[in-house]
């Protein structure tokens, strides 16, 4: 049974792709659940064709992970928008994958839109409490900065290596893949895990948030180079020199925690 066939079946949902007016007709909260670029046409006809269908006192918010460029759709619509972004995302999608405690104590970034209201945040304030999560309020620019790091250029990078290790889609398996994979254990499955998410979603966040992550990709390859250098070294690699470094991100996570 199709992902929203079954949340009907099991009463989480009403109905299975009603038409987009009679959603946001009568709403108090209109929330946008989908891929970025989906966000963003879905703005677009809220905004646009749609907007006799939304209630003037109604509010509209969203999901997607990268928050600039929604909010800067939204604004040019003048739609009441709070931009949200909730921080538990996982590489498994739809109705199927869901978690009831996804949610409770994560934060969820809050960046209210140029036409926003007091009425706007308090009712996604109210959103974010019934998920048990807690509001962070973010400029748009600085969450992107943010998720950039520890989110999307994670999600390129976990791509990137299942490419220059497997290949890519289409191409022939690169020659020793066979006998790696005998090997492949939980390193490899820890560090591939974000490239078996959904592709049109992986797609959409990078592309919604290019800038910020080419910028992060390229302070990654500034080090991978650092890493290059030492280990081609004239002299063989210094154990002691390598050591040091991962201890020294070791101790940096560690810092994390405490």
């Amino acid at each position: 049974m199709a992902t929203v066939e079954q949340a009907v079946a099991d009463g989480v949902v009403d109905a299975a792709r009603p038409a987009l007016e009679d959603v946001i007709e009568g709403s108090d909260l209109v929330v946008l659940a989908a891929p970025p670029l989906t966000c963003l046409e879905l703005l677009d006809q809220i905004g646009g064709p749609l907007r006799a269908a939304l209630p003037e006192d109604a509010t509209v918010t969203d999901v997607a992970s990268a928050k600039a460029s929604v909010v800067a759709r939204a604004d040019a619509a003048r739609l009441p928008f709070v931009g949200g972004h909730p921080m538990a995302g996982r590489e498994q999608s739809g109705y199927s994958a869901s978690l009831p405690e996804l949610f409770v104590g994560r934060p969820w970034v809050t960046v209210p839109g140029r036409y926003a209201r007091l009425e706007d945040g308090e009712r996604v304030g109210e959103l974010i409490r019934a998920c048990g999560a807690v509001a962070i309020p973010m400029h748009a620019e600085a969450h992107d900065r943010a998720v950039a790091a520890i989110s999307h250029m994670p999600l390129v990078v976990s791509t990137a290596l299942v490419e220059a290790v497997v290949g890519r889609a289409g191409e022939p398996d690169r020659g020793d893949w066979e006998a790696i994979s005998t090997l492949a254990a939980t390193g490899w499955a820890s560090m591939t895990r974000l490239a078996r998410g959904e592709p049109s979603m992986g797609a959409g966040i990078v592309a919604t948030n290019g800038p910020a992550v080419a910028a992060r990709l390229r302070e990654l390859r500034a080090v991978l180079d650092e890493w290059i250098a030492a280990l081609e070294s004239g002299d063989g690699p210094d154990s002691q020199a390598l050591k040091a470094r991962f201890a020294a991100a070791r101790a940096r996570l560690d810092e994390e925690r405490s």
